[in-house]
């Protein structure tokens, strides 16, 4: 047996694997520390690991299979999300990991894997093909997206990644939106929504229900607006400049 060869069957393995192929656990790890001393494996984390591709030299596995294999409930989320399915054309070097478990940071092949809290279950699959890869789906990834803005891509790139999707499935958006149960999050997603309505197709059922379930303070979209405005509509104060954050981000990146 070339334990090489079996390894390549997975794009992220563990222990477990190899050990399923010998006789003995100690006789598995010796094998695999062979390969690893061979640099024929890569350790990823603590127990994780991917086969050396023998064409061109990296990782077996992409960042978005590893993403799906830190745990066994993890999924690629948020910007990370974004970047599958090719509608940003920004590649960050972090990772973003929404998992039920939780696991600390950790960097491979230059990359950073962060933790990010899974607070719901719905919206999550395995692309048919995908390598393993679980991701949420295109609804789940703008939700969560505005509702972490602050905290993942800010508030131009989410813009510019959510304005880029097509065919938004508004029933979907309910749903998670009816599931985080959060006043803001209507208020952010609908008053986003209404200003690029036209762009996105959303239809005003869609707003009116938005606007039905955000509350009665008043909030700030996001952090640090230098140029505020304020929709009484909506009781939320916003960059002025909000309509031209796509194209001011699309044509400039990080300088606008």
């Amino acid at each position: 047996m070339n334990l090489y060869y079996e390894l390549l069957k997975y794009p992220v393995f563990s222990m477990k694997e190899v050990i399923a192929l010998y006789s003995s656990e100690r006789t598995a790890r010796v094998a695999l520390g062979k390969l690893l001393k061979e640099s024929m494996v890569l350790k990823i984390r603590n127990g994780l690991y991917t086969c050396v591709s023998g064409e061109y030299g990296g990782p077996v596995a992409n960042r978005f299979q590893i993403a799906s294999a830190i745990t066994p409930s993890s999924y690629v989320s948020h910007h990370t999300a974004f970047e599958y399915y090719g509608i940003t054309d920004q590649v960050l070097y972090e990772v973003f990991v929404g998992s039920e478990t939780r696991f600390h940071d950790f960097e491979f092949d230059g990359y950073t894997y962060h933790y990010i809290k899974g607070n719901i279950q719905a919206g999550i699959f395995s692309p048919e093909f995908g390598g393993g890869v679980r991701v949420t789906d295109k609804e789940r990834t703008i939700v969560d997206s505005i509702k972490d803005m602050n905290l993942i891509a800010g508030p131009e790139e989410v813009i510019a990644c959510v304005t880029s999707v097509s065919s938004i499935d508004e029933a979907k958006l309910l749903k998670y939106l009816y599931e985080y149960n959060n006043a803001f999050l209507y208020r952010k997603i609908g008053f986003i929504f209404s200003e690029y309505q036209a762009e996105l197709g959303i239809s005003d059922d869609f707003i009116r229900m938005c606007k039905d379930r955000i509350g009665n303070s008043k909030r700030y979209l996001t952090n640090g607006i230098s140029e505020p405005g304020y929709s009484g509509e909506w009781r939320l104060v916003y960059p002025k400049n909000i309509k031209r954050m796509k194209n001011c981000f699309q044509s400039a990146k990080v300088v606008c």
